[in-house]
């Protein structure tokens, strides 16, 4: 099966948030010009892709809070769980590349090939490149990407959903998060610890309902130290982001074995592994 990506024409995501937001961020790396992070008007959408919304603009504010952390760490692999239409991705891509921070390798997976090719748009529009996997969380790259990736950020379904409605197709897949909206984010966490390298950092975005305090117990308890970077309440939610790291007096600790184990996968940008090899 082709899974390349043939891309059109971008269009506009959120458009009556484009003239705030670009104006607050003014983002746009192109002919040598550097700056914050990904416009909204360059952000490429569909019906069945989660647009930027609260969520998404929380979690690069706290991505652009930690920034100077981020420049200073030197990331060699930076990966999104969840991309959907790209923004976070991208704006991180150009935040370190603002920085003069070059070398780094970026990739996004997303469980909807809509949203991996929505993805590619938005980087290609911002003059980024990241490799874009089509697949369930991590599922056929755990065993590659072991103790390897230094920067992970998602942006979860979150949201208390019936169970039937977590990992739906189309763009509720985004969104449904089952009991306590914590069905995807508890798999996720699982995964963290297997990917994550030694000196790693996670930024996790959840709401109020998902119970972030226990969610940061359940991570001391693996060896993982945690603080708030963003706390934000909006009309309909009380948002949280969350930084994830090991504790120096903790021994790195890896699941022999993870619930993303299978190889069902798609890959929409090449080359696919050449920089592991270097790693």
């Amino acid at each position: 099966m082709d899974h390349s990506i043939e891309v059109g024409p971008v269009t506009t995501a959120n458009p009556s948030m484009t003239k705030e937001h670009d104006e607050a961020n003014n983002a746009l790396v192109c002919s040598g010009n550097s700056s914050r992070c990904a416009q909204i008007r360059l952000v490429a959408s569909d019906p069945e892709v989660y647009e930027p919304c609260d969520d998404s603009f929380a979690l690069v504010d706290a991505l652009l809070a930690e920034r100077a952390n981020l420049v200073e760490f030197k990331p060699n692999l930076c990966m999104e769980i969840g991309c959907g239409s790209g923004y976070v991705i991208t704006s991180l891509a150009i935040m370190l590349a603002s920085q003069g921070r070059t070398g780094v390798h970026y990739m996004a997976t997303d469980l909807n090939e809509v949203a991996a090719q929505v993805t590619c748009k938005t980087l290609e529009a911002h003059g980024v490149h990241a490799e874009i996997v089509c697949t369930d969380i991590a599922s056929g790259l755990d065993r590659r990407l072991v103790g390897m990736v230094d920067v992970m950020v998602v942006n979860p379904p979150y949201v208390p959903t019936p169970e039937e409605e977590v990992g739906c197709h189309g763009i509720a897949a985004s969104w449904a998060g089952g009991e306590h909206g914590r069905r995807v984010i508890d798999r996720i966490l699982l995964v963290v610890q297997h990917l994550l390298s030694i000196r790693g950092w996670f930024y996790l975005v959840t709401l109020t309902a998902n119970n972030p305090l226990e969610i940061c117990l359940m991570m001391r308890e693996k060896g993982y130290e945690s603080r708030i970077i963003v706390q934000r309440s909006t009309e309909e939610e009380s948002l949280h982001v969350l930084k994830f790291w090991r504790s120096k007096d903790s021994p790195p600790q890896r699941e022999s074995n993870t619930a993303n184990a299978s190889s069902d996968s798609s890959y929409f940008t090449l080359p696919r592994w050449a920089f592991w090899r270097g790693r």
